[in-house]
């Protein structure tokens, strides 16, 4: 098998790390993806600010 993707000392091993890091990494992000397409919109919405006092903030010059 040619070295393609990734080349090191564990020769054609690197290519099924490689791969295999590549498939997890999509698992989780579609995984992900998939969440947060099952959240109601309403938890996206700001909403009401929370209160603040003053001493959390500071006016700009």
């Amino acid at each position: 098998m040619p070295a393609i993707l990734a080349h090191g000392a564990l020769g054609p091993f690197d290519e099924i790390i490689f791969i295999g890091i590549a498939v997890i990494f999509l698992g989780m992000m579609g995984l992900s993806w998939l969440r947060s397409q099952a959240l109601e919109d309403d938890e996206f919405e700001a909403g009401e600010p929370a209160a603040a006092t003053d001493a959390d903030h500071f006016e700009l010059e």
